[in-house]
C-alpha cells in the first residue's frame, strides 16, 4: 500500500495493510510510535465528526485525523506525550516524503501537527519538504515534558539525589503510610479489571476534570497490559482506594500517564506516597534509564524529576485559501505586535 516515489495517498486507518502496519515501532520499544497506540486513539479518542487515516508514502506513514477525504490534523490527542510519524532518517528521503505529504495536505487551508519531538530524525527535512510543496509551515512551542535520567535500581539512592524537601516529605509520609495503607501493583491478568475499577473510583472523587473521552483511561490500560507495558498502582485503606495512577514502561522509559487521589484522604498524602511506591517498584523491577512525568509544567513535577524538554507543533498553512491567507495575516500581525512590545520595554 506504500505510495510510489514522490507520491502519497490518504488511506483509511482500518484499511492499512501489513506492510504499512509493520513500519510502526514495536510497543515495547516506543509506545507512542507504535501502531497499537495510534489504533487506541482511532477507537476511543476520536474528535467529533472525524475519523482516523494515514498518509502513506513510499517510506513514510503519517497517522492523521480526517473528515471525508481531507486531512485535518496529525493523529494525536491530549493524552500523547509525543506524536511520532514514521519518517526516513535520511534527510533527502524525508524531504521527498514531506513533499508528498504536503501535496495531500493542500486540500485544506490548515493542517495542525501537535506534540512533535524536534529531535526526531528526519523531521526537520520532512517539514522542509512540506514547505517546498507550496505550503507555509509555522512551528510553535506546544508543551514541556519533565523527565530525568536514572542510573540506579535502588529507591534509596535515587531519593538521595532529589531535593531535601522531597526527601524529608517522602521519608515521613512513607513511614506512616506503610502502617495505614495497602499498595497494589498491577500489570495485567485477573487483577486488571479490579485495578481499573479502583482507578475509575478514585478519579471520580478526585480534583480532576472529567475526561474528554470517558473510556480512554480504561482502554489505554487494557492496551498497555496486552503489550506487557502497564504498571498500575493503587493505594488503599480499609475503606477502599484513595490514590491510583498508571505508568507505561517502554524503551527504557517509565512514563507516568495519569494519576489521581481522594482529597478526603489528604492527611495521608496519598498522591505523594503512591508516586514514591510506584517509583520504588519500577526502579526495582524494570530498571528504566529515564523517569518521565509527562506533558505539562505542573510545579510538583520538578521535585521528582529535574529536566525539561520541549514538544513543538507545526501549522501547515495553504496560502491559496482565503482562510489560510487570513491565518498568515493574523500570525504576522501578532509577531509584529510582540516585536513592538519588546522594543518598548
Amino acid at each position: 500500500m506504500g505510495g510510489h516515489e514522490g507520491e502519497a495517498a490518504l488511506v483509511p486507518w482500518r484499511a492499512l495493510d501489513a506492510d504499512v502496519i509493520g513500519r510502526f515501532a514495536d510497543p515495547a520499544a516506543d509506545w507512542f510510535a507504535s501502531h497499537a497506540w495510534f489504533d487506541l486513539l482511532s477507537r476511543v479518542a476520536v474528535p467529533p465528526g472525524q475519523h482516523a487515516g494515514c498518509v502513506v508514502g513510499a517510506a513514510a506513514a503519517v497517522p492523521v485525523w480526517c473528515r471525508g477525504g481531507v486531512v485535518m490534523a496529525g493523529l494525536s490527542s491530549p493524552y500523547a506525550l509525543e506524536f511520532t510519524p514514521v519518517l526516513p532518517a535520511a534527510d533527502a528521503a524525508a524531504r521527498r516524503e514531506g513533499g508528498a505529504f504536503g501535496r495531500v495536505a493542500r486540500a485544506r487551508s490548515r493542517v495542525r501537527l501537535d506534540a512533535l519531538d524536534p529531535d526526531q530524525p528526519g523531521l526537520a527535512a520532512f517539514l522542509a519538504g512540506v514547505a517546498a510543496a507550496g505550503l507555509v509551515v509555522q512551528r510553535f512551542s506546544h508543551f514541556g515534558e519533565w523527565f530525568a535520567p536514572v542510573a540506579t535500581d535502588r529507591f534509596d539512592l535515587w531519593l538521595a539525589s532529589r531535593p531535601g524537601a522531597l526527601r524529608s516529605t517522602v521519608g515521613r509520609k512513607l513511614k506512616r503510610a506503610r502502617e495505614a495503607t495497602r499498595f497494589a501493583l498491577i500489570g495485567g491478568g485477573d487483577a486488571l479489571a479490579g485495578g481499573i475499577a479502583d482507578f475509575e473510583r478514585v478519579y471520580a472523587v478526585s480534583w480532576k476534570q472529567p475526561e474528554p473521552f470517558a473510556g480512554f483511561n480504561p482502554e489505554c490500560m487494557r492496551a498497555l497490559a496486552a503489550a506487557g507495558l502497564l504498571r498500575l498502582g493503587v493505594l488503599s485503606t480499609a475503606e477502599g482506594p484513595i490514590a491510583a495512577q498508571y505508568w507505561a514502561v517502554s524503551g527504557g522509559r517509565a512514563m507516568l500517564l495519569k494519576l489521581a487521589h481522594d482529597e478526603a484522604a489528604a492527611a495521608l498524602s496519598p498522591g505523594t506516597v503512591l508516586t514514591a511506591r510506584m517509583i520504588e517498584a519500577i526502579l526495582r523491577d524494570d530498571r528504566p534509564s529515564v523517569l518521565d512525568f509527562g506533558r505539562g509544567d505542573d510545579p510538583y513535577k520538578r521535585l521528582w524529576v529535574d529536566r525539561r524538554r520541549e514538544r513543538v507543533g507545526a501549522l501547515v498553512i495553504n496560502p491559496r485559501y482565503p482562510a489560510g491567507m487570513a491565518l498568515l495575516a493574523r500570525g504576522a500581525a501578532g509577531a509584529l505586535r510582540r516585536r513592538l512590545l519588546r522594543g518598548a520595554v
